[in-house]
């Protein structure tokens, strides 16, 4: 592997030296922002194209554009799905800025999801497995209780399926749902859902964009080992004071953006649930008790200010907590992060983020009568420094580090009234540090490439005890650390390599190779999360999770690019895949890692996506083929076995049509392979006691999942001040009452024979919500 690792890195270099080779014919620089002429939002991912040169580029994550060309006058096209387009006649001479303002241009298309991207880019780019959601564009997905949730939209993509009922938890291409990166505004998220998986943490109405990398993952990005998805809020409007809001069943939420200056501008969204308001209302109290508290709510906030045309200071934030219990017991979870960032250009061509992160997850809960408190959480402190070069047309350089400190606390139970019954596990802390560099580079006309590597390091630190186990799970051996003493210490070098051949202007042959390393684990006994799993940092017993992901795949675009298909193959191949040994206990157990086991896991398969991104009907189709397989000792006889999340077959259709300029239909259909699962083969008696035979793991299979989703959203009449609307959506159709989870008990109707019982969350859902904005 070492050896595999050298001839990359060696290949990179010759790359490298060969991109940057002085032609002696001197250039220019052309940079600029563009943002939007309504908000000033700066835009991402506008296309920049120079007809002269054949060459262009495109905006960054801030807006920012540089591209350099020899002496002489360039029509220049600027263009953005959803805006007008710009040409501009540049004389270039000496190094110029042009900044720009594209005006929105409301096209009479469905608002189903279609990209916020240039319409062939799926072509033109090296980008394999990756797609970029407008957030404008979610508003008319069908989803349970009405409410807007990328996370639950996400999941209608190819490569990514939904870890159960109604959950916004998600799997992308075989990996656990700790294997995803999820970042707002660069701050992780530990956990991403409201009402333990039925809502997201994510307000769309403060957000611009979305980004999932399946595959071809970037060596900006590292610390997780399958999935990639950043999140981006808005600037803030700095044009004019706006606002936005909605009313549901049970939701409710409101924002507000605008200047605050000539070069300042705020956002400030908030949402809360009213659930329990609603239980009391439509059941009696014998039935919902008067002390209920259920309910979620979040904040999102953030500043933006212009100190000149070099410099630019972002704060953003986010504030969500969740309640479930009565007056003498209940719980709460949720997550608080910070990010301030410094946009800074040096000369014409190169662009930096500074950027300070701060992210924290916590659980509690709380048993009056005992005056009993159980808590744990995970807490980051994080310092990324990111730079983009742009030295010519054909490449575009990015490189940078990235610092964090984790702080762990594995659990902790406290008493007010008896010390007994205290349990505190020690905190822990780690290191995890990352170097990185990657070149965008335009081979010719047809060929391009993006090609880079990470390099990762990861320091468990004291105080804290290093713990040894037999093969009985004994503590053998147990050795005490000082603060800040080096318990354990990993480094993997991440290669990242894509390639794209344009086989004709429509189409184009791709292929990636990526790996990844994840120094965190997730402790979890349930397949969609909860609000109790436990992070945990790799250490001497439990070892970093590496994954090496080839794939490939054929894109071709129909009917002027508004048609997109395509099939991608991957493979994945894991190392140190981490299992609970039967029976484990991971609630507040000191020597959970005696528990878990470690082996290699492997995840293949095959994703068909057709998607109709302009005109009157517009929607997908999307098809997985997969598998994924572990294959750990202590475990199923050291054989192969399906993960729990392993689904064979995963489909989903959405659509969407625009009856009249006010009123869109649209409808959602899924179906996928049940979870694997472990059920008893059979059972035995013991002193008059049935127990359970258990035989393989994960041998059987839940019910397949399928159920449809239609909404109808229809736009109120404008006003000079306000414009309104009301969304009517209907969750699972036909009613499919799909398993949730089966247990099994002696039957009532034959003593001694045992009956599966299958539990379901939902049948059909009605919702209503009303929406306006000024």
């Amino acid at each position: 592997m070492k050896s595999k690792q050298r001839y990359f890195t060696i290949l990179l270099l010759l790359l490298a030296s060969w991109s940057f080779r002085v032609s002696g014919q001197e250039t220019f620089t052309l940079n600029g922002k563009i943002t939007d002429a309504a908000t000033g939002e700066n835009l991402i991912g506008v296309t920049i194209y120079v007809e002269e040169a054949q060459t262009g580029t495109t905006t960054n994550t801030y807006g920012f554009y540089s591209i350099s060309l020899p002496a002489g006058t360039y029509r220049v096209r600027y263009s953005y799905i959803g805006y007008l387009p710009e040409e501009k006649t540049i004389a270039l001479r000496q190094r110029q800025t042009a900044n720009l303002e594209l005006t929105p241009h409301d096209v009479e298309v469905g608002e189903v999801l279609i990209s916020a991207e240039r319409r062939d880019k799926n072509i033109t780019s090296p980008e394999i497995g990756v797609e970029r959601l407008s957030i404008k564009q979610l508003g008319e997905i069908p989803v349970i209780f009405g409410e807007k949730d990328i996370l639950k939209t996400i999941q209608l993509l190819p490569g990514i399926s939904m870890t159960s009922e109604g959950s916004t938890g998600f799997n992308v291409r075989g990996g656990a749902m700790d294997q995803n990166l999820i970042l707002l505004d660069e701050a992780p998220v530990y956990s991403a859902s409201h009402l333990v998986g039925f809502f997201s943490v994510f307000n769309a109405d403060a957000l611009k964009e979305v980004s999932i990398y399946k595959g071809g993952i970037p060596a900006v990005f590292g610390g997780r080992a399958s999935s990639v998805l950043d999140v981006q809020m808005k600037d803030g409007n700095r044009k004019k004071l706006s606002g936005s809001g909605g009313i549901g069943l049970i939701s409710m939420k409101m924002t507000l953006e605008g200047p605050l200056s000539d070069r300042m501008s705020f956002l400030v969204s908030g949402r809360r649930t009213y659930a329990d308001w609603v239980a009391k209302a439509l059941f009696p109290d014998r039935m919902v008790s008067n002390d209920l508290s259920l309910y979620f709510f979040d904040l999102n906030a953030k500043v933006n200010y212009q100190l000149d045309d070099r410099n630019r200071i972002f704060l953003s934030g986010y504030l969500g907590r969740d309640v479930f219990g009565f007056t003498n017991m209940g719980t709460s979870w949720g997550n608080i992060t910070g990010t301030l960032r410094w946009n800074h250009l040096f000369g014409e061509k190169l662009f930096s983020n500074s950027s300070l992160i701060y992210s924290n997850y916590d659980y509690a809960f709380r048993f009056e009568q005992n005056d009993l408190k159980m808590s744990s959480g995970i807490e980051d402190f994080n310092f990324k420094e990111d730079l983009t070069w742009y030295p010519n047309p054909r490449n575009t350089l990015k490189f940078g580090l990235n610092l964090a400190r984790h702080t762990f606390q594995p659990g902790q139970l406290t008493s007010g009234r008896n010390s007994n019954l205290e349990i505190i596990l020690e905190k822990m802390q780690a290191y995890e540090s990352g170097l990185y560099l990657q070149n965008e580079h335009r081979l010719g006309e047809k060929v391009s490439a993006s090609y880079g590597i990470r390099l990762s390091a990861f320091h468990q630190v004291g105080p804290g005890s290093a713990l040894r186990f037999n093969e009985q799970n004994r503590v053998t051996d147990s050795l005490w650390y000082k603060k800040g003493k080096i318990m354990q210490e990993y480094y993997t070098a991440e290669p990242r390599f894509s390639l794209n051949y344009r086989t004709s202007p429509a189409s184009s042959v791709k292929i990636s190779w990526n790996r990844m390393a994840q120094y965190l684990h997730l402790l979890s006994n349930s397949t969609s999360g909860s609000p109790t799993d436990i992070w945990i940092p790799s250490s001497n017993n439990i070892k970093p999770l590496i994954i090496d992901q080839l794939s490939g795949g054929y894109f071709h675009n129909f009917a002027e690019n508004s048609i997109e298909s395509s099939v991608e193959l991957y493979y994945k191949k894991m190392e140190q895949v981490t299992d609970y040994e039967d029976g484990a206990d991971l609630v507040l157990n000191k020597y959970i890692e005696s528990q878990i086991l470690t082996g290699k896991g492997r995840s293949y398969g095959a994703e068909f996506y057709l998607k109709k991104k302009l005109g009157g009907f517009t929607g997908w189709i999307s098809y997985t083929l997969s598998r994924t397989e572990n294959k750990i000792g202590g475990i199923n006889q050291f054989r192969w076995y399906p993960a729990k999340y392993d689904k064979t077959h995963d489909v989903s259709v959405v659509a969407g049509y625009r009856l009249t300029p006010r009123l869109t239909l649209s409808g959602v259909w899924v179906y996928a392979t049940g979870n694997a699962v472990t059920f008893p083969s059979g059972k035995y008696v013991v002193d008059n006691q049935q127990v359970p035979y258990y035989t393989e793991r994960n041998g059987y299979r839940m019910p397949g999942y399928h159920r449809m989703d239609v909404s109808l959203t229809l736009t109120g009449k404008r006003t000079r001040k306000v414009e309104s609307g009301w969304d009517f959506s209907v969750y699972n159709l036909y009613n499919r009452y799909n398993a949730y989870a089966i247990r099994f008990r002696e039957s009532e109707t034959a003593p001694g024979t045992t009956e599966a019982v299958r539990l379901s969350l939902f049948g059909i859902v009605p919702s209503v919500t009303y929406h306006f904005k000024f």
